[in-house]
């Protein structure tokens, strides 16, 4: 079956297919990065398969993502739901998080200016600033509705909690938390209270950053500058720990007929109609297996199978290093492992 018949969802104002794009992996953190027709080939290919939700953000490539996006979509920008995000970007080389309006808008402006396009679908503040409160960044961004220059709000590494004050501002459509097997930490709020309040939840890193793959990233060969190398998950016996059950779970992904990633998605998209997911990816072949998730039906003792050898009690390490956990405010279990 082709993602053309995949059952929409919603997000925010729009329907989409269950599984869209992730687009940081073209030009941001996981290397080595692709050249930009690298690039470019995996957002065509995206788009000719019905891919029809493209998130990218002022950050990756510091600017490069959004460029890469804007000059590749040309006429077939009215295809999909284009995304992106503000409050996080590079300045002199270096992230930072700026949730202040002035920042807000000056970075939306340039994002319209890269995206080649006259309006964002959705712009999520990408985190929020610790300086600023939350309704004042919200605030900011409802002007950018009251003036056509985005359709909706959405918000990214958030607990319920800031939600719920964000939503009081302006109605949020959608909440980008890292959500899969392996982090599950939109379960200790996030997730509900979108249900409640009819917030999609859209659930980055569904394949835990490579790991719920036939093919999990050899660590060893990685990059110093890649961003997992610095992730407690992927370290030492943590990593070895982790990989013993990806290899359980890619046994169970067989014996069912799928692959392991296409296992990964279908359970993230199993804990909602209210969730949606963006795989990234560098790979066209990659690119298929994921979409073919989105049509994938598999028995509940499948998916309870798999979220019993993966969960925030089996997971080794935390997901985040200190210095990078301060920077998000969802909520987080008790170190396991």
């Amino acid at each position: 079956m082709a993602l053309a018949d995949a059952a929409r969802r919603r997000l925010g104002p729009f329907e989409v297919a269950p599984v869209g794009l992730g687009c940081m992996n073209l030009s941001h953190v996981y290397h080595p990065i692709p050249d930009e027709e690298q690039g470019a080939a995996v957002l065509r290919a995206a788009l000719d398969l019905g891919v029809d939700h493209l998130d990218t953000a002022a950050l990756y490539g510091f600017g490069a993502n959004e460029r890469l996006v804007g000059s590749t979509l040309g006429s077939r920008r009215d295809e999909l739901t284009l995304a992106s995000k503000c409050g996080m970007t590079g300045v002199d080389g270096k992230r930072v998080i700026d949730g202040s309006p002035a920042t807000i808008r000056r970075t939306c402006d340039e994002a319209l200016t890269s995206l080649r396009t006259d309006v964002i679908d959705l712009y999520y503040l990408h985190r929020v600033d610790p300086g600023v409160p939350v309704e004042e960044s919200v605030g900011a961004m409802a002007e950018l509705v009251d003036e056509g220059k985005i359709r909706a709000i959405g918000l990214s590494e958030v607990s319920a909690a800031t939600i719920r004050r964000a939503h009081a501002v302006h109605p949020i459509a959608a909440v980008q938390n890292e959500y899969s097997l392996w982090t599950r930490n939109p379960e200790l709020g996030a997730l509900d209270v979108c249900a409640e309040l009819g917030i999609t939840l859209v659930a980055f890193s569904p394949l835990g950053r490579g790991i719920l793959t036939s093919t999990p990233p050899d660590v060893a060969s990685l990059p110093q500058q890649d961003l997992r190398v610095s992730m407690p998950r992927f370290q030492g016996e943590a990593y070895a720990a982790n990989l013993a059950i990806v290899r359980e779970l890619d046994a169970l992904a067989q014996e069912a007929g799928v692959t392991l990633a296409q296992l990964a998605l279908a359970w993230v998209l199993s804990r909602g109609e209210h969730v949606v997911a963006i795989p990234g990816t560098r790979s066209i072949e990659h690119l298929e297996e994921d979409l073919g998730a989105a049509t994938v039906s598999l028995p509940a003792d499948v998916l309870e199978r798999a979220s019993a050898l993966m969960n925030e009690r089996t997971v080794h390490g935390p997901r985040y290093g200190a210095g990078a956990a301060a920077d998000v405010d969802t909520e987080s279990f008790p170190e396991a492992g």
